[in-house]
């Protein structure tokens, strides 16, 4: 039987990463760096040496407030009904926190901030794997406060336990992947022709 997949993302600082790899984040538009979670599990089921079987995307990122942020939260609103388009896509969604008096009277450079995005991830991937839900789970992430998790997991493969695996950028600006100096994990190195196929030129901000 092919092994079971479940590709856990950190969306938005996936996003940010493909930006600052293959974009001039301060020129590039807002849709520089998207991506299509469904084809980037895909992509990595497909250029797999072994056989699997993409069973779940599970997606993690902040949503905007419909009161604070009609404009953002109206695309985050479409990109989310297309990514739900597919029942192997679960979505995590958690409220941003926005600084007071945004947008116009807030410091300058203060912008909303993802909370409980990390903590909501950790959980999962070590409760799925405690769970038996998967064989395999790559994690695409470059947030240093998810190794906990990842070495929770590892440490559950010598007793049967899932394998460990991450996903990160391959290219110049691009941050590590979160890879732990005890353990051995492989890492999916996605470079610019794999972006090429998986980014998402959606303008999901434009009016209808």
């Amino acid at each position: 039987m092919p092994d079971r997949v479940i590709l856990f993302l950190d969306y938005q600082n996936v996003y940010k990463g493909a930006r600052e790899t293959f974009h001039e984040p301060s020129l590039a538009p807002g849709r520089d760096g998207q991506i299509d979670p469904l084809r980037l599990g895909t992509w990595l089921i497909e250029n797999s040496r072994y056989e699997r079987e993409l069973t779940e995307v599970r997606i993690y990122r902040g949503r905007p407030s419909a009161s604070r942020d009609p404009k953002g939260h109206s695309a985050f609103s479409r990109q989310r009904d297309a990514w739900e388009r597919d029942p192997r896509v679960t979505c995590v969604f958690s409220d941003l926190r926005y600084p007071r008096g945004w947008p116009d009277r807030c410091a300058p450079g203060a912008k909303p901030q993802e909370k409980g995005v990390d903590v909501a991830l950790a959980i999962d991937y070590v409760r799925l794997a405690l769970q038996d839900r998967y064989d395999v789970g790559i994690l695409m992430s470059t947030d240093t406060d998810l190794k906990p998790a990842i070495a929770t997991v590892a440490e559950l493969r010598s007793s049967g336990g899932p394998r460990v695996e991450v996903a990160g950028w391959k290219g110049p600006g691009a941050k590590r992947p979160l890879l732990l100096p005890e353990v051995t994990i492989w890492c999916h190195w996605l470079d610019k022709s794999c972006y090429e196929v998986v980014r998402d030129p959606t303008r999901y901000n434009a009016p209808f």
